[in-house]
């Protein structure tokens, strides 16, 4: 009788064990390597996703409208008076990080020629709209709010050298900037761009990996969905297309590193089996 019990009991801490894996999808395989996925610490999350349940992202920056003085909520829950339509002619409203918005797409190039001034201009209104076009940022109207901010200093941030990539075809993951991008050579061929990993309890782990199988539709046998153009490194932890919106800060990954579709699909393009991956950094909060 006390054999039985202990091989219960056995029996129970490995189905426990199992169900706890902060994977987005396991194979019964392993990846060739012994990685595996980590256990989470901290938290016990219900596994209905690929990521944590969606959940309503920071206020919509306002849309325009032709004059308004009514203060209007942004995300710190407090309020502020929005500006629409400047002397300038913008068709876009002012946000309360004009100024830094602009000081950052400047640097990071691409966009259009920015005055960093803190005021909204046809040309700055242009700007905007396109990089939060590039990144995902909803709603594109131009207003340089709170998620379009953090995103630009993210990216104007990240220093490509600080990635360990040798001279083969490396993806990069820094955890601190949350941000993704691919060397080879030295050179980037692929510059970086927005990521969303690991939450708390599940953080994506540091480390150098290697690609060890690819699927353009994953199914995630914890969670019960597709993860479009994924690449597994490490266990059940992979690249793959985000299944809910990149920008709601509040969620993150069960582990996996989350992209845009267009970055998710030129990752996929770049990689194969081998592929080198370098993560480091650390994702606040986990």
């Amino acid at each position: 009788m006390k054999h039985l019990r202990l091989t219960a009991r056995a029996v129970g801490l490995a189905a426990v064990v199992l169900v706890g894996v902060g994977a987005c999808a396991l194979d019964p395989q392993g990846d060739g390597s012994g990685a595996v996925a980590p256990v989470p610490v901290g938290v016990t999350e219900a596994a209905s996703g690929a990521s944590a349940p969606s959940t309503p992202d920071q206020p919509a920056e306002p849309a325009q409208t032709s004059r308004t003085t009514t203060p209007t909520p942004n995300d710190t829950g407090t309020t502020a008076a929005t500006t629409t339509l400047t002397a300038s002619g913008a068709s876009c409203p002012q946000g309360e990080h004009q100024r830094a918005v602009e000081q950052y797409l400047n640097k990071l190039g691409g966009f259009g020629k920015l005055t960093v001034d803190g005021k909204q201009s046809a040309a700055d209104c242009a700007a905007i709209k396109k990089f939060q076009r590039r990144y995902g940022i909803s709603p594109a109207a131009g207003r340089a709010g709170p998620t379009t901010r953090d995103v630009a200093r993210r990216l104007a941030a990240t220093d490509v050298r600080r990635c360990r990539a040798g001279s083969a075809l490396t993806f990069c993951v820094d955890l601190t900037r949350q941000t993704v991008w691919a060397m080879r050579g030295g050179k980037v061929v692929m510059p970086p761009t927005v990521t969303r990993t690991g939450m708390a309890g599940y953080a994506t782990p540091t480390g150098t990996y290697r690609v060890g199988w690819k699927n353009k539709k994953e199914w995630s046998n914890p969670y019960k969905v597709w993860l479009p153009y994924w690449q597994q490194f490490n266990g059940g932890i992979g690249f793959h297309e985000t299944t809910t919106y990149l920008h709601n800060k509040p969620i993150g990954s069960h582990g996996c590193v989350n992209l845009l579709h267009q970055d998710a699909v030129q990752l996929w393009k770049l990689g194969k089996v081998g592929t080198r991956v370098v993560v480091f950094g650390h994702r606040a909060g986990t």
